[in-house]
């Protein structure tokens, strides 16, 4: 008896650090005091709950052994054989009526959803069509404005292109304007 009792001494435990007690005043922060508890021990496995099955009806068997018949002479015990008999098919009929129902509500918004996307996609391309448009015109804006701006600063480069050369002699200065005009009348 003494071996015993003297195996079946444990160790103590380490004690666990008292924590303090805190009441979460909204679901946020209880969300965040059970992320930090989580995260304490990040080794330690934590239980995902699996998904729940909906309900359905048990199937009808196969061989129904009790059969009611058609003679008057039916038991007390009868009617509620019927009873139960009646509620499980008005159950299967609703859950039917239900899925059914659930079927038509998922057909309806993949349609809407994909009438949506469709939609979206129409009204994407017309945008970017008037987006490459707006482009396009701004574009031959400025090729327009460039080719307008192309003379004037071809003559003022040559002016100023002549006045450099010239280091100050106004007179060659003026006789290079004057057969720039002339140049520019003929063409």
């Amino acid at each position: 008896m003494a071996s015993s009792a003297a195996s079946s001494v444990r160790a103590p435990r380490p004690k666990k650090e008292p924590q303090p007690l805190v009441i979460p005043k909204n679901a946020a922060e209880e969300q965040r005091l059970k992320l930090e508890r989580l995260m304490k021990n990040p080794d330690k496995t934590v239980p995902i709950p699996e998904k729940i099955n909906e309900w359905a009806p048990r199937p009808p068997p196969e061989f129904v052994r009790d059969v009611m018949g058609s003679s008057a002479g039916a038991g007390s015990g009868e009617f509620h054989v019927y009873r139960h008999l009646r509620r499980r098919e008005y159950q299967r009929q609703d859950f039917m009526d239900a899925m059914a129902e659930k079927q038509k509500m998922d057909a309806e918004f993949q349609e809407r959803l994909q009438r949506n996307k469709v939609t979206a996609e129409e009204q994407t391309a017309k945008r970017r069509k008037k987006r490459q448009k707006l482009k396009e015109k701004k574009l031959l804006a400025k090729k327009a404005k460039q080719e307008q701006q192309k003379p004037k600063e071809g003559f003022s480069s040559f002016i100023q292109g002549s006045a450099s050369c010239l280091d100050g002699l106004g007179n060659i200065f003026l006789l290079d304007q004057r057969l720039w005009l002339i140049l520019c009348s003929i063409i």
